[in-house]
């Protein structure tokens, strides 16, 4: 158990620097979550092969269609927040992105038949006031820059990811990420074969950067947080997920000089506050059913 924590922390210090690291390469987001997915799906095909595991995702077709649907959605939900990086900073795309669970939240009676108690609604409106105070200055302005939309385009897409994964329940272990990287690989790569072509100006000084995001970042944080997930309780999950909003804040601070306002901070802690609240409370109230 104590191994398995330590794996799961591990994978939530690195996707927080997520951020940190790709300010250090040159290139589009686009192009940089093509070469991360890349690499990373990579990596565990390759761990995949080595383990002497078989291939079971063929046996449940439908729940397959939803895994593809996954990976388009994490492919199109990274490309929002990397173009969100560059536009508004790490640290408040990095908390747009986390309104997602709370639209998971919201829309878990339609789609899952899970009830919404009072404590979830309460979640769901601490994040939405939170989101209203860290773009208060954006809002007075009459603006909506974006790098908002962006982020919020992030949240979007990663609760479509999350929704379809969850569906896709006969597909796990190792296996479930590695082809919902590999489908975000190759959804970016048709989008940016459209936008761009097929040529992307990888210098010396991008590579080292670009092999850490996806071997380090993106292949051992995956491996990590799917090997560890399953071994925790489920509400120690949900608490601890919240260490990779605050540690990109922390990170983007030190490393970026990043500020937020009183306000913003306000707004951050009713962001994560919120989301966290709803997310233990129904995990509890499942586990109790």
């Amino acid at each position: 158990m104590q191994k398995a924590y330590i794996k799961y922390i591990l994978a939530l210090l690195l996707f927080g620097s997520n951020g940190i690291v790709a300010s250090l390469i040159t290139l589009s987001s686009y192009e940089i979550v093509f070469l991360r997915s890349f690499i990373g799906s990579l990596f565990l095909i390759i761990i995949f092969i080595l383990s002497g595991r078989k291939i079971q995702s063929w046996k449940n077709k439908k729940h397959f269609v939803f895994l593809i649907i996954s990976g388009v959605a994490m492919g199109a939900s990274w490309m929002f927040l990397f173009e969100a990086y560059v536009q508004i900073g790490v640290g408040l795309s990095t908390l747009a992105y986390y309104c997602g669970p709370a639209i998971v939240m919201i829309l878990a009676p339609f789609i899952f038949g899970e009830s919404l108690s009072r404590i979830k609604w309460a979640g769901f409106f601490a994040v939405l006031t939170g989101m209203f105070l860290l773009n208060l200055q954006s809002i007075l302005l009459g603006q909506l820059s974006w790098g908002l939309v962006c982020g919020l385009g992030a949240a979007a897409m990663y609760a479509v990811m999350i929704i379809f994964n969850k569906k896709a329940t006969s597909i796990t272990g190792l296996e479930n990420p590695m082809f919902q990287l590999t489908v975000s690989f190759l959804t970016v790569g048709l989008f940016i074969l459209l936008k761009q072509g097929a040529l992307i100006n990888l210098t010396m000084q991008n590579i080292f950067p670009v092999l850490f995001l996806g071997i380090i970042n993106t292949g051992i944080g995956c491996y990590l947080y799917f090997s560890s997930v399953t071994q925790l309780p489920a509400q120690s999950v949900v608490i601890l997920s919240y260490l990779d909003p605050l540690s990109a804040l922390i990170f983007s601070a030190i490393f970026l000089g990043e500020r937020l306002s009183m306000v913003q901070l306000i707004g951050t802690l009713l962001i994560l506050g919120g989301a966290a609240l709803g997310e233990y409370f129904s995990r509890k109230r499942l586990n109790a059913v």
